[in-house]
């Protein structure tokens, strides 16, 4: 470490002073500033635009005056507190290659760092095994009380978030956050546990549903997103938020918005009011859907390709499902494990989408396959392997595979349980306020649309189907 800063910028005593240009202004002169300690020298011209001047418009730099300075000053101020980390998108979240939520460079991993990341993470898991408990007991402890059905439909995510959101204040409050927060390793829980939901699709199941499955969750899922987009955007939302309303309640929730955020870099605090919003809508819709359906008189299969195309989380379909019947169960989750299946392919065309359109600058060329490569979000690659492993160890194993596929499966739930707690503890409630109440809005509207449309193609696709 020097003992004081460097000069902010060297000038070459044997360069000429530049002529004076034709209206008695002197002309652009080089300046070349480097910054104290903050990496290679920045040449710039005095007649450059300063950074944050738009192209439309505003001063131009300053060339000169009549006391003789020129524009090094100027360059000197703009360059003189440059920024130690990547690049930050408008949206606040990372645009380099580094998670947000990565640890510091190993050089500067002391004992004490590892120390504290150890109580973190124990914090982390404690509060995981208390989410598992209360999912588990919770259902026995509310049985023959008026609130059993209530009980029974709340699902981990509850449980994971709230006590997140306990944690964090208690972290923040004891000033704990910033010295455990490397423990929140947010990212890595999401992406395991969502590589590991692939072991849950088994292809064989969508393909014994055949057309009207696969037909429902294509139409439904590009109309309701493309819907749910528009709405988004009228309602002036960002285009990550948008992306992330419309796949949740297009395709399957919380794993979908999962995928998305890691296909367009969304703030943890979308991803976070997302999940909120989904379970908020997903519980009442678990008494509602199965109630509409018999004032319909909806047959078992049309109601339940209905519910497994509206309920956004496999296990409300599932509570749903029952309420309906068993032949509308059936239905239900083979319509929901198919509009899962496709989640990937909405992670690929977002990845795309957002590289070649939302955040390419006007002047920078077209993105290559290299550049969709490296913002493609890589665990659904994951997540696609283990649905075709999955099924075919299930065709070869039989019956005794489904013990094993249950294992996974209850990997995975511990994966997402660690990934909700640790938004729970990273989320800023500041953040989650300014948002207001228009996703609230449009996630709602978007709801009705896709009870309306889902509605239409269970009637009409399924209205002759035999289980």
């Amino acid at each position: 470490m020097s003992a004081g800063p460097e000069p902010a910028e060297r000038a070459t005593a044997a360069e000429p002073t530049p002529p004076a240009a034709a209206d008695g202004a002197p002309a652009a002169s080089t300046t070349t500033v480097s910054p104290a300690t903050a990496g290679p020298a920045v040449t710039r011209t005095a007649g450059d635009r300063a950074p944050d001047e738009k192209a439309s418009g505003g001063a131009p730099a300053d060339t000169g005056s009549a006391d003789g300075r020129d524009a090094a000053r100027v360059d000197a101020v703009a360059t003189a507190a440059p920024s130690a980390g990547p690049p930050v998108d408008r949206d606040g979240a990372a645009s380099g290659n580094e998670p947000d939520d990565a640890p510091p460079p190993a050089g500067s991993r002391s004992g004490a760092f590892w120390a504290w990341t150890a109580l973190g993470l124990l914090v982390v898991l404690g509060l995981a095994a208390l989410t598992r408990f209360l999912e588990r007991n919770v259902p026995t402890w509310a049985e023959g009380s008026a609130v059993e059905d209530l009980a029974a439909a709340i699902e981990y995510p509850v449980y994971a978030i709230l006590l997140g959101l306990l944690g964090n204040v208690a972290v923040t409050l004891s000033s704990l956050r910033e010295r455990i927060q490397a423990a929140f390793r947010t990212e890595f829980f999401i992406k395991t546990g969502l590589v590991l939901l692939g072991a849950s699709i088994n292809l064989a199941v969508i393909a014994s549903a055949a057309g009207p499955a696969i037909a429902q969750a294509l139409l439904l899922i590009t109309g309701v997103f493309l819907f749910t987009w528009w709405l988004a955007g009228r309602f002036g939302l960002d285009d990550k938020l948008r992306a992330l309303l419309a796949s949740a309640v297009s395709i399957c929730g919380v794993s979908a918005a999962i995928a998305a955020a890691g296909a367009v870099r969304a703030r943890r605090e979308q991803l976070a009011y997302t999940a909120s919003l989904v379970i908020a809508f997903a519980l009442p819709s678990i008494f509602l859907l199965p109630w509409l359906a018999d004032v319909f008189g909806l047959s078992d299969a049309v109601a339940g390709a209905w519910i497994g195309g509206n309920i956004d989380t496999t296990a409300a379909v599932t509570a749903a499902g029952a309420l309906a019947g068993e032949e509308a169960l059936q239905i239900a989750s083979i319509v929901k494990v198919t509009q899962n299946a496709l989640m990937g392919v909405v992670a690929v065309a977002l990845t795309a989408y957002f590289t070649l359109r939302v955040e390419r600058r006007a002047d920078a060329p077209r993105p290559g396959l290299g550049e969709l490569w490296r913002r493609f979000p890589k665990f659904v690659l994951g997540f696609v392997a283990a649905s075709v492993i999955a099924t075919w160890y299930l065709d070869s194993a039989g019956a005794d595979g489904k013990a094993t596929i249950a294992i996974v499966n209850d990997l995975r739930v511990w994966f997402l349980v660690l990934a909700f707690v640790s938004i729970g503890l990273e989320v800023r409630v500041s953040s989650l306020r300014e948002a207001g109440w228009r996703p609230v809005a449009v996630f709602a509207g978007a709801t009705v649309f896709n009870l309306a449309l889902a509605l239409g193609l269970a009637s009409l696709l399924f209205r002759d189907f035999a289980a």
